[in-house]
Protein backbone atom coordinates (compact mmCIF):
# COMPACT_ATOMS: atom_id res chain seq x y z
CA UNK A 1 0.00 0.00 0.00
CA UNK A 2 1.13 3.95 -0.96
CA UNK A 3 1.76 6.12 1.78
CA UNK A 4 -0.89 7.73 3.53
CA UNK A 5 -1.25 10.75 5.43
CA UNK A 6 -3.23 10.70 8.42
CA UNK A 7 -4.18 13.77 10.34
CA UNK A 8 -6.09 13.65 13.77
CA UNK A 9 -7.47 16.17 16.26
CA UNK A 10 -7.03 15.38 19.83
CA UNK A 11 -10.05 16.19 22.29
CA UNK A 12 -13.20 13.81 21.23
CA UNK A 13 -10.69 12.33 18.65
CA UNK A 14 -7.26 10.61 20.12
CA UNK A 15 -9.07 11.53 23.64
CA UNK A 16 -12.18 10.97 25.48
CA UNK A 17 -13.67 14.59 25.44
CA UNK A 18 -15.18 14.07 28.97
CA UNK A 19 -11.77 12.33 30.57
CA UNK A 20 -9.28 13.78 28.41
CA UNK A 21 -7.70 10.26 28.12
CA UNK A 22 -6.02 8.96 25.06
CA UNK A 23 -8.35 5.98 23.71
CA UNK A 24 -6.18 3.08 24.11
CA UNK A 25 -7.26 1.41 20.65
CA UNK A 26 -6.71 4.71 19.20
CA UNK A 27 -3.08 4.31 20.52
CA UNK A 28 -2.49 1.00 19.02
CA UNK A 29 -4.07 2.14 15.83
CA UNK A 30 -1.17 4.61 14.94
CA UNK A 31 1.57 2.08 15.90
CA UNK A 32 0.46 0.22 13.16
CA UNK A 33 -0.24 2.94 10.81
CA UNK A 34 3.49 3.83 11.67
CA UNK A 35 4.52 0.23 11.74
CA UNK A 36 3.07 0.48 7.87
CA UNK A 37 5.18 3.55 6.70
CA UNK A 38 1.97 5.75 6.80
CA UNK A 39 2.84 9.46 7.74
CA UNK A 40 1.25 9.94 11.21
CA UNK A 41 0.42 13.83 13.20
CA UNK A 42 -2.04 15.83 15.12
CA UNK A 43 -3.52 18.40 13.66
CA UNK A 44 -4.64 20.67 16.66
CA UNK A 45 -5.60 24.89 17.73
CA UNK A 46 -3.36 24.36 20.62
CA UNK A 47 0.06 25.71 21.30
CA UNK A 48 2.49 23.50 20.96
CA UNK A 49 2.88 23.18 24.25
CA UNK A 50 -0.36 21.98 25.41
CA UNK A 51 0.11 19.71 22.66
CA UNK A 52 3.39 18.00 23.06
CA UNK A 53 2.31 15.59 26.10
CA UNK A 54 -0.67 13.87 23.75
CA UNK A 55 1.52 13.53 21.14
CA UNK A 56 4.48 11.80 23.83
CA UNK A 57 1.90 9.59 25.01
CA UNK A 58 0.29 8.62 21.78
CA UNK A 59 3.79 8.00 20.38
CA UNK A 60 3.13 10.78 17.53
CA UNK A 61 6.06 12.68 16.52
CA UNK A 62 4.53 15.07 13.93
CA UNK A 63 2.09 18.19 14.79
CA UNK A 64 0.37 20.78 13.32
CA UNK A 65 -0.48 23.47 16.15
CA UNK A 66 -1.26 26.68 16.85
CA UNK A 67 -4.25 26.68 14.98
CA UNK A 68 -2.08 25.58 11.81
CA UNK A 69 0.63 28.25 12.24
CA UNK A 70 3.21 25.77 13.67
CA UNK A 71 4.34 23.08 12.84
CA UNK A 72 6.84 19.91 14.16
CA UNK A 73 8.38 17.73 12.89
CA UNK A 74 10.34 14.75 14.30
CA UNK A 75 9.49 16.59 17.48
CA UNK A 76 11.50 19.75 16.20
CA UNK A 77 9.37 22.88 15.76
CA UNK A 78 10.03 24.19 12.62
CA UNK A 79 7.51 27.12 11.94
CA UNK A 80 5.60 28.74 14.61
CA UNK A 81 3.81 31.89 12.81
CA UNK A 82 2.60 34.48 15.41
CA UNK A 83 -0.96 36.61 14.72
CA UNK A 84 -0.42 38.87 12.48
CA UNK A 85 0.90 42.06 14.40
CA UNK A 86 -0.68 45.43 12.97
CA UNK A 87 -4.26 43.76 13.02
CA UNK A 88 -3.59 42.33 16.59
CA UNK A 89 -3.09 45.64 17.72
CA UNK A 90 -5.52 47.09 15.89
CA UNK A 91 -8.36 44.28 17.76
CA UNK A 92 -6.26 45.60 21.09
CA UNK A 93 -6.89 49.01 20.81
CA UNK A 94 -10.13 48.65 19.84
CA UNK A 95 -10.41 46.68 23.47
CA UNK A 96 -9.33 49.53 25.30
CA UNK A 97 -11.60 51.54 23.58
CA UNK A 98 -14.11 49.64 24.56
CA UNK A 99 -13.16 49.14 28.38
CA UNK A 100 -12.60 45.51 28.03
CA UNK A 101 -9.84 43.88 29.34
CA UNK A 102 -6.97 41.74 27.46
CA UNK A 103 -3.82 39.89 28.04
CA UNK A 104 -1.36 38.28 24.98
CA UNK A 105 0.70 35.53 24.51
CA UNK A 106 4.02 36.49 23.49
CA UNK A 107 5.68 33.22 23.06
CA UNK A 108 4.64 29.14 23.32
CA UNK A 109 4.68 28.85 27.12
CA UNK A 110 1.59 29.25 29.67
CA UNK A 111 3.08 33.07 29.81
CA UNK A 112 0.53 36.21 28.92
CA UNK A 113 1.57 39.59 29.29
CA UNK A 114 -1.10 42.57 30.53
CA UNK A 115 -0.73 45.80 31.29
CA UNK A 116 -3.57 46.20 33.57
CA UNK A 117 -5.30 44.21 35.51
CA UNK A 118 -8.93 44.81 33.72
CA UNK A 119 -9.06 41.34 32.50
CA UNK A 120 -8.68 39.50 35.69
CA UNK A 121 -11.28 42.17 37.51
CA UNK A 122 -13.63 41.39 34.64
CA UNK A 123 -13.57 37.68 34.10
CA UNK A 124 -11.03 36.24 36.65
CA UNK A 125 -8.17 34.55 36.68
CA UNK A 126 -7.92 31.83 33.50
CA UNK A 127 -9.12 28.04 34.14
CA UNK A 128 -6.04 26.52 32.84
CA UNK A 129 -2.38 27.02 34.16
CA UNK A 130 -1.22 30.48 33.51
CA UNK A 131 1.83 32.84 34.40
CA UNK A 132 0.73 36.82 34.12
CA UNK A 133 3.16 39.31 33.44
CA UNK A 134 2.09 42.83 34.74
CA UNK A 135 3.95 46.11 33.40
CA UNK A 136 1.32 49.24 33.41
CA UNK A 137 4.38 51.11 31.60
CA UNK A 138 4.71 48.70 29.04
CA UNK A 139 2.55 48.76 25.70
CA UNK A 140 1.31 46.04 23.65
CA UNK A 141 3.22 47.62 20.38
CA UNK A 142 6.25 47.06 22.17
CA UNK A 143 5.90 42.88 22.49
CA UNK A 144 7.76 41.40 20.03
CA UNK A 145 5.53 38.88 18.77
CA UNK A 146 1.66 37.99 19.40
CA UNK A 147 0.69 34.18 19.37
CA UNK A 148 -2.64 34.57 21.18
CA UNK A 149 -5.09 37.30 22.61
CA UNK A 150 -7.54 36.71 25.27
CA UNK A 151 -10.12 39.57 24.77
CA UNK A 152 -12.58 39.66 28.15
CA UNK A 153 -16.26 40.19 26.83
CA UNK A 154 -19.54 37.96 26.92
CA UNK A 155 -21.42 36.31 24.14
CA UNK A 156 -24.21 39.03 23.72
CA UNK A 157 -21.65 42.00 23.92
CA UNK A 158 -19.37 40.60 21.06
CA UNK A 159 -21.47 42.74 18.40
CA UNK A 160 -19.87 45.90 20.07
CA UNK A 161 -16.07 45.06 18.47
CA UNK A 162 -16.41 46.21 14.90
CA UNK A 163 -13.09 44.50 14.34
CA UNK A 164 -14.08 40.94 15.85
CA UNK A 165 -13.61 39.06 12.83
CA UNK A 166 -10.11 40.73 11.44
CA UNK A 167 -8.58 37.61 13.00
CA UNK A 168 -9.83 34.11 14.11
CA UNK A 169 -11.15 33.41 17.10
CA UNK A 170 -12.95 30.53 19.40
CA UNK A 171 -15.39 31.40 22.70
CA UNK A 172 -13.88 28.69 25.15
CA UNK A 173 -15.76 30.00 27.77
CA UNK A 174 -18.29 32.49 29.14
CA UNK A 175 -16.37 35.59 29.76
CA UNK A 176 -13.86 35.78 27.14
CA UNK A 177 -12.62 35.45 23.29
CA UNK A 178 -9.79 33.80 22.12
CA UNK A 179 -8.22 35.25 19.11
CA UNK A 180 -6.21 32.89 17.53
CA UNK A 181 -4.98 31.07 13.89
CA UNK A 182 -7.85 29.30 12.42
CA UNK A 183 -5.95 27.65 9.76
CA UNK A 184 -5.56 24.01 10.60
CA UNK A 185 -5.89 22.86 6.83
CA UNK A 186 -2.90 25.51 5.59
CA UNK A 187 -0.86 24.17 7.88
CA UNK A 188 -1.52 20.18 7.27
CA UNK A 189 -0.52 21.43 3.31
CA UNK A 190 2.05 23.33 4.38
CA UNK A 191 3.14 20.07 5.95
CA UNK A 192 2.83 17.75 3.09
CA UNK A 193 4.89 20.20 1.44
CA UNK A 194 7.88 19.62 3.50
CA UNK A 195 7.22 15.70 3.74
CA UNK A 196 6.43 15.16 -0.04
CA UNK A 197 3.03 14.33 0.60
CA UNK A 198 -0.30 14.40 -2.00
CA UNK A 199 -3.53 15.59 -1.17
CA UNK A 200 -5.24 12.35 -2.78
CA UNK A 201 -3.09 10.78 0.28
CA UNK A 202 -4.72 12.52 3.24
CA UNK A 203 -6.94 11.38 5.74
CA UNK A 204 -8.19 13.80 8.26
CA UNK A 205 -10.08 12.54 11.68
CA UNK A 206 -12.28 15.58 13.92
CA UNK A 207 -15.51 15.16 15.79
CA UNK A 208 -16.26 18.84 16.34
CA UNK A 209 -17.16 22.43 14.51
CA UNK A 210 -13.89 23.46 15.19
CA UNK A 211 -12.35 20.71 12.87
CA UNK A 212 -14.30 21.64 9.71
CA UNK A 213 -11.74 24.12 8.33
CA UNK A 214 -10.05 20.67 7.62
CA UNK A 215 -12.77 18.84 6.54
CA UNK A 216 -11.16 20.31 2.87
CA UNK A 217 -12.73 17.96 -0.81
CA UNK A 218 -9.39 17.16 -1.63
CA UNK A 219 -8.94 15.25 1.28
CA UNK A 220 -10.67 12.01 2.74
CA UNK A 221 -12.61 13.18 6.18
CA UNK A 222 -13.62 11.23 9.20
CA UNK A 223 -16.33 12.17 11.50
CA UNK A 224 -16.33 10.60 14.61
CA UNK A 225 -19.36 10.90 16.44
CA UNK A 226 -19.14 13.08 19.62
CA UNK A 227 -21.95 15.64 21.26
CA UNK A 228 -19.34 18.43 20.53
CA UNK A 229 -20.54 21.66 19.13
CA UNK A 230 -20.88 21.16 15.41
CA UNK A 231 -20.89 17.62 14.92
CA UNK A 232 -24.08 17.55 13.03
CA UNK A 233 -22.96 19.56 10.70
CA UNK A 234 -19.06 17.95 10.55
CA UNK A 235 -20.95 14.58 9.41
CA UNK A 236 -22.27 16.31 6.93
CA UNK A 237 -19.34 17.31 5.16
CA UNK A 238 -17.35 13.48 5.89
CA UNK A 239 -16.59 10.63 3.65
CA UNK A 240 -17.24 8.38 6.47
CA UNK A 241 -18.81 8.71 9.77
CA UNK A 242 -16.99 6.60 12.53
CA UNK A 243 -18.41 5.78 16.20
CA UNK A 244 -17.30 7.55 19.54
CA UNK A 245 -13.64 7.99 20.36
CA UNK A 246 -14.92 6.17 23.12
CA UNK A 247 -16.22 3.40 21.28
CA UNK A 248 -12.79 2.66 19.13
CA UNK A 249 -14.20 5.16 16.90
CA UNK A 250 -10.41 5.65 15.03
CA UNK A 251 -9.48 2.17 15.50
CA UNK A 252 -13.02 1.06 13.44
CA UNK A 253 -12.80 3.71 11.03
CA UNK A 254 -8.75 2.43 9.64
CA UNK A 255 -10.09 -0.83 9.76
CA UNK A 256 -13.28 -0.10 7.76
CA UNK A 257 -10.92 1.40 5.30
CA UNK A 258 -8.85 -1.35 5.30
CA UNK A 259 -5.49 -0.23 6.89
CA UNK A 260 -6.05 -2.52 10.14
CA UNK A 261 -5.87 -6.15 9.44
Amino acid sequence: MSRKYFFFDIDGTLTNLETRQLIPSALKTIECLQKAGHFVAIASGRAYYKTKDVARQAHIHNVVCNGGAGIVLDDKMVKNEPLDKEKALALLNEANQLDLGTLVAFDDSIDVFMNDERFIKQVGLRQEPTRYYFDPNKSYAEVKDIYKIYLAINQEDEDKLTLKDSLGHVRFGDGYLTYQHDKKDQGIKDMLKIVGGKDEDVFVFGDAENDMVMFRDEWYKVALKSHATGNELLRSKADYVSDYAENDGIYKACKKLGFID
